[in-house]
């Protein structure tokens, strides 16, 4: 059975002449796997974040990966979440660590340029404080986030005069104690490729829980262009949320949005 009843921007209306046949055909798979119930995470690790989104997928028959290929017939899946909801999982085309010539390891890397984790152990990592989020943030380490306006490249850059820590020039080898330094970079063009690659045709779709975790609306968005995607950037919409840790070979890179965002565009939901 598909719920016809949707709105468009607000409008109640009671057709799907927006809609394509295979936006039918995911609604239709959302009312009969999914609409209704509660995620059933039991049989997932309890400390996963993901567990809940890891069942979503089952149910609307997706298989757990992490192609670049859009989730569902064209249409890239995003589960219900607390505050924010990501993009994609990019890592940058280069790293200061994977350089030869700057002499460091990955682990070297995370010490010097992030922090401890007292919760964890004192477990060092690149990310939270030590990381800029947005355009021209910078940090407490004297990092900052830098976009080429004629490449679209995206660079996070240290500088060493602006670094506050007392003890810099004992964390900082003496080659690196320089301004302008490149730690990570994000092309334009993989961040186009990236982009285009998931959210490019059909567009995307966003399964929504009600106030007792009951799934109970699916909503669907347009295509983003990279055109727009950078512009967020560059406004600070979409942020970056790196989760490097010391000990763990995956990058972490999340490019994310906050969920009201999100909401602003959707152009079509199935109550």
């Amino acid at each position: 059975m598909v719920y016809s009843i949707f709105s468009t921007k607000g409008l109640k209306m009671q057709n799907t002449d927006n809609a394509s046949e295979n936006e039918i055909k995911i609604v239709q798979l959302f009312n009969e796997n999914v609409r209704g119930k509660i995620a059933d995470s039991s049989q997932s690790n309890a400390r996963h974040d993901g567990k809940d989104g890891h069942w979503l997928e089952k149910q609307m028959g997706i298989a757990h990966n992490r192609n670049t290929e859009p989730d569902l017939l064209g249409f890239e899946m995003k589960n219900a979440t607390g505050g924010k909801t990501t993009f994609g999982d990019w890592s940058a085309d280069y790293y200061i660590f994977k350089n030869p010539e700057a002499g460091l390891s990955r682990t070297d890397f995370i010490r010097t340029f992030g922090k401890p984790n007292p919760a964890k152990e004192n477990r060092y990592s690149w990310s939270g404080s030590p990381i800029p989020t947005v355009h021209h943030n910078s940090t407490y380490n004297g990092s900052r986030l830098v976009i080429d306006e004629n490449t679209n490249n995206i660079s996070i850059v240290y500088d060493y005069s602006n670094d506050p820590r007392s003890d810099k020039s004992i964390i900082v080898p003496e080659h690196l104690q320089i301004d302008n330094l490149i730690l990570a970079q994000w092309l334009g063009t993989s961040l186009e490729r990236n982009l285009a690659k998931k959210f490019g045709q059909g567009g995307w779709f966003k399964c929504y829980k009600n106030s007792q975790g009951i799934y109970n609306c699916i909503a669907f968005g347009e295509p983003i262009t990279f055109e727009n995607w950078i512009g967020w950037v560059k406004k600070g919409i979409v942020f970056f949320d790196s989760g490097m840790y010391d000990g763990n070979l995956r990058n972490y890179s999340q490019w994310r949005a906050n969920n009201s965002h999100w909401d602003s565009l959707i152009q079509r939901e199935y109550y």
